[in-house]
């Protein structure tokens, strides 16, 4: 089976080889579903052709973690660890696993922005992974001094070391970044979203109905690969478009000019 899309700017070939592939019972709706999956291929490229006008040209790129061994202990400043133009998102981020107020699992404290913002809302705990001894030292500790009447408990640790002995939460934030180069390369690189590889740890942690949130990744959408990977962990997602300013030279992998926000609900 061969399809050809032309238009002013780009060419689509699809050769399928195999004829075992995509192979309904019926001609007809192989046809339907290939020609349906390269029409939503080529808006794909229509949409990022518009959306790449407004990128800025930053200053990180994949080459920046080559090499780089370790983040885990690393001293990093405060825009190294959470840049300011990433607060809107955190805002929504926030709202979204407190709507129903309960237990709430933070992995990755930071600057412990988000958890500010999770305080805000009516919950009855609040717990935190974080592994970097420095963040700990310069940063939980004081800001947990400012919340003595509330329920908050530090999980001191990896994410990867800690999770199993932890409970259900009905409500779970997920922003860390890759540690090293192979994590880059696995999880960022080669991923639709940093948090795939934590998605089914997000379902088995999260309670009935519980909301589960993270970068997305994506800018004004969510794409066919990343529904997929959401909906065989979750049963329903909700998406939001968060408008960013994103300064000309952002030292994060993001150059877009906004971000998607998901609350996917167990």
């Amino acid at each position: 089976m061969k399809r050809l899309k032309r238009t002013e700017a780009y060419d689509v070939s699809l050769d399928i080889k195999d004829d075992h592939f995509i192979n309904p019972p019926k001609e007809t709706q192989r046809n339907a579903v290939v020609n349906r999956a390269l029409k939503e291929f080529c808006a794909d490229l229509n949409a990022l052709n518009e959306q790449s006008k407004n990128f800025v040209p930053g200053e990180t790129s994949a080459n920046d973690f080559v090499g780089f061994t370790d983040r885990e202990q690393a001293l990093l400043s405060d825009q190294e660890i959470m840049e300011d133009w990433q607060i809107p998102l955190m805002e929504a981020m926030a709202k979204a696993i407190t709507r129903g107020g309960g237990d709430i699992l933070e992995v990755g404290f930071g600057r412990g922005v988000s958890a500010d913002m999770i305080q805000k809302y009516s919950i009855d705990s609040h717990t935190i992974i974080e592994c970097n001894d420095n963040v700990i030292d310069e940063y939980f500790n004081s800001w947990k001094a400012t919340y003595t009447d509330k329920d908050i408990r530090l999980v001191h640790g990896l994410w990867q070391d800690t999770i199993d002995d932890l409970g259900r939460y009905d409500g779970i934030l997920f922003h860390t970044y890759p540690l090293n180069e192979d994590e880059y390369m696995e999880y960022v690189n080669a991923s639709i979203t940093f948090a795939e590889h934590f998605f089914s740890y997000a379902s088995e942690h999260l309670k009935p109905g519980g909301s589960f949130t993270y970068f997305s990744n994506e800018i004004q959408s969510l794409s066919r690969e990343h529904q997929h990977l959401l909906l065989k962990y979750f049963s329903s997602f909700n998406v939001s478009v968060v408008s960013l300013k994103i300064p000309q030279n952002v030292k994060d992998t993001w150059w877009a000019d906004s971000m998607v926000v998901i609350e996917a609900v167990k």
